[in-house]
């Protein structure tokens, strides 16, 4: 368990919410006394990186759209 002071969360928070982002409970001290323990809502876990061209793919599957910019704005509305 990590040990924070409330100075540290003052002038330190970015610091300190990245530990407990991470995972770790971290118990916060006033005058050298723990008050209190922040702990993580749940454990972090990593997203799925967003593959863009697989959406996209989705969205056209015939493969980009020809034309000038009113068309794609059509066919992006249903008005094809």
């Amino acid at each position: 368990m990590k040990t924070a002071t409330v100075a540290d969360l003052r002038n330190n928070f970015a610091t300190v919410s990245k530990w407990i982002y991470d995972g770790a409970a971290v118990t916060i001290t006033k005058r050298g006394v723990p008050f209190a323990t922040i702990t993580p809502v749940r454990a972090r876990k990593t997203a799925p990186p967003i593959d863009r061209l697989s959406r996209l793919r989705k969205m056209f599957p015939s493969g980009p759209v020809k034309g000038d910019a009113q068309d794609v704005l059509d066919y992006d509305r249903g008005d094809t």
